[in-house]
């Protein structure tokens, strides 16, 4: 065990936002802190990291160890550039290289005993400049760097001139670096972009520490931790597992605690409708043993009712006019902003009842995307065509379509003039704005509570092709969760813009990524993007390149798989589009023939490869169980118990023997598969 909490609590004066909370961090161990907007989290972190004090309990780390603290928000005040700001933190390695370097030098003209200690103080930091992995300092900055989304050309970007969220990266690449025992994080993935959160991801999974992570992501959670702390009415639940598996507990926790409750209520009123009928009687026999049921009543441990999963947002979207099938059309669509260049020549279509993700790194123009097609920017060219009955619902994730100097009541009242007052409360409540946060203004509101006012206008405005930018941020993962089951059951058509990948494998039925300034399409999920998403690229993207630097024209293709997935390219290239769905330019891919052998080939690999991770689980799995069993029988024959109980001892000690037998083969099997 590496980090303790004890009997945490903290209050802000009446609020007792921690109670009793308990838990501990093992070494190396990958864990996760949950729980609504308000619950705590940073306020644990802080707590932990010693930045605040605790009314009660205690935080034991043990000793030697280091933390390492990312918060939510950074403000760095530094002259120095980027990568002069993240080789601060390799100044000790620097230091010694110099040392070694000027030891180095000095040893020419050294001798004898002077010499040997020399020689001793040079092996002696040789020995540590290697285990700090002294060699390679300069390409672990450039890989931070990189891995954070910082091209080369920003390396020399003065910190100073940063945004927040660039400082904020420049932040976590240092921590990073650093490489403490512990590391916590306090919402890493707000300001990274897909590629991004990927990289931390399989860097925090390969971290040679413990990690403590704060976060909405839900993705990032399942692929990282193995232990969930979640906070609620300020009381701490461990589970063990990444977010699903906590999910799931959670919910068969809840539904076992309410089922327990149910049926304790329903006692307790049978209970006392067969003591009022005892007492009824009016005789002394039947009012004693109502007296005795009464006695017995009073001593029931009454169960308190499990939080209502309604104490956050109820959204109900549903379109009151029915769309034509072709809600969108996009001809040879360009943008650029002075001599950034977005995009051009894109095309894309979204049929009704589609709901369609956007996807791509920052800054390829994925946001501007959205503002065309609402009108709120001017295409350089290109055509954007609503279909017939298309009433477009936009949210926007900086909330310009809010009125700043507003209440929330006068931002709801005045854009739909014909609710009355009690209509307009309810549908806030619907919102967590209930009393007098209705009149809060809605410049003093948080990201959070302006991005819950634009739901609410959203969802009274009954339009049947929902915009949306960004509609996650801000919000803690149940209100997520909500508004993902308000999409899936949401009627209309919605084209949106997230950096969600949970989100966006639960709600899309197809993903458009915007890359290389071209849209590649993906008939599926998030999960059947990943899969599917290196061979688009090699497939469209390279021979898109090659046909751009040659005069070709731009390219489109398509593909399905036997799920009914498929994936296609919109390129865009110096001539005009040519679309089609099956073959592709000759000159690039080759025949038709030719493309249908390679996606057969590609096909067989999969399943092959499919077939052999599905037989290599399988093994683990029995392996896992057998290793547990062997594991229990260890426990059991060192109890006195079973040690002299001969024939017991005996079965178990054959018991034993089998299952080593079997793991035996379990284990050359699993060497088979895993070569």
């Amino acid at each position: 065990m590496i980090l303790s909490c004890n009997h945490i609590h903290k209050a802000f004066g009446t609020d007792q936002i921690l109670s009793e909370v308990s838990f501990h961090i093992e070494d190396q161990e990958k864990a996760a802190i949950v729980g609504i907007n308000g619950a705590g989290k940073s306020t644990l972190l802080k707590i932990i990291v010693g930045e605040l004090a605790a009314d009660q309990g205690e935080v034991v780390l043990s000793k030697g160890k280091t933390l390492g603290y990312l918060a939510q928000h950074q403000d760095l005040s530094s002259e120095r550039t980027i990568y002069e700001e993240l080789k601060e933190v390799k100044r000790p390695i620097i230091e010694m290289e110099q040392q070694i370097r000027q030891l180095e030098i000095q040893m020419k003209d050294a001798k004898g005993e002077e010499l040997e200690q020399m020689l001793t103080a040079y092996s002696r930091l040789n020995h540590t400049f290697e285990l700090e992995n002294g060699y390679a300092w300069q390409s672990e900055i450039t890989g931070v760097l990189k891995g954070l989304g910082f091209g080369e050309e920003e390396f020399d970007k003065e910190v100073s001139t940063l945004s927040g969220g660039q400082k904020t990266r420049v932040s976590l690449g240092k921590l990073l670096l650093s490489k403490p025992d512990i590391i916590l994080l306090d919402e890493p993935t707000n300001h990274l972009d897909m590629d991004s959160i990927a990289w931390l991801e399989t860097y925090l999974l390969n971290y040679n520490g413990a990690v403590i992570i704060v976060a909405h992501d839900r993705y990032f959670l399942n692929r990282v931790v193995t232990k969930i702390v979640e906070l609620e009415q300020g009381h701490c639940t461990v589970y063990q597992g990444n977010y699903t598996a906590y999910s799931e507990k959670k919910a068969m926790i809840r539904a076992a605690r309410m089922k327990a409750y149910l049926n304790q209520q329903q006692e307790i009123r049978h209970q006392e409708e067969v003591i009022a009928k005892l007492k009824s009687f009016n005789r002394e026999k039947s009012i004693k043993r109502a007296e005795s049921r009464e006695k017995m009543l009073s001593k029931i441990e009454v169960l308190d009712k499990p939080a209502e999963i309604n104490d956050e947002m109820h959204i109900s979207l549903e379109p009151n006019i029915v769309s034509g099938n072709d809600v969108l059309t996009i001809r040879d669509l360009s943008k650029s902003f002075d001599s950034l260049k977005l995009f051009s020549g894109l095309d894309m279509e979204v049929k009704r009842g589609e709901r369609v993700a956007i996807i791509g790194n920052n800054g390829t123009g994925k946001t501007t995307i959205l503002k065309l097609i609402n009108g709120m920017l001017p295409a350089d060219t290109g055509t954007i065509t609503l279909g017939s009955k298309v009433h477009i619902g936009y949210y926007d994730q900086e909330h310009h379509v809010l009125h700043m100097e507003k209440n929330v009541f006068e931002e709801v009242q005045d854009a739909y003039p014909n609710l009355t007052n009690t209509q307009v409360r309810n549908i806030l409540a619907a919102f967590l704005f209930t009393g007098d946060d209705v009149f809060k203004r809605i410049s003093d509101l948080s990201g959070g509570e302006r991005g819950r006012v634009s739901l609410a206008k959203l969802m009274l405005s009954e339009a049947n092709f929902l915009i949306l930018d960004e509609p996650t941020n801000h919000l803690d993962i149940t209100s997520k969760e909500i508004l993902e089951q308000a999409l899936k059951n949401y009627t209309g058509t919605v084209l949106y813009v997230s950096h969600d990948r949970y989100f966006i494998n639960q709600t899309a039925t197809r993903i458009l990524e915007l890359t290389g300034q071209t849209l590649l399409n993906y008939i599926g999920n998030y999960d059947y993007y990943l899969e599917k998403k290196d061979l688009m690229k090699e497939l469209y993207l390279a021979p898109t390149a090659a046909g751009a630097s040659s005069g070709t024209g731009s390219i489109t293709g398509f593909g399905t798989d036997s799920r009914g997935g498929g994936a296609s390219a919109t390129s865009t290239g110096a001539a005009s589009a040519v679309t089609g769905t099956g073959a592709a330019s000759g000159s690039l891919f080759g025949t038709e023939s030719e493309v249908k052998l390679d996606w057969k080939a590609q096909k067989e690999e999969q399943a092959r490869i499919r077939k052999r991770q599905n037989d290599l689980k399988k093994v683990e799995d029995e392996i896992h169980s057998l290793e547990t069993r062997d594991a229990e029988i260890d426990e059991l024959l060192g109890q006195e118990a079973i040690f002299t109980d001969v024939a017991k001892l005996m079965e178990l000690n054959h018991e034993k023997e089998e299952l080593q037998s079997q793991l035996e083969t379990l284990y050359e099997r699993w060497e088979e598969l895993a070569e």
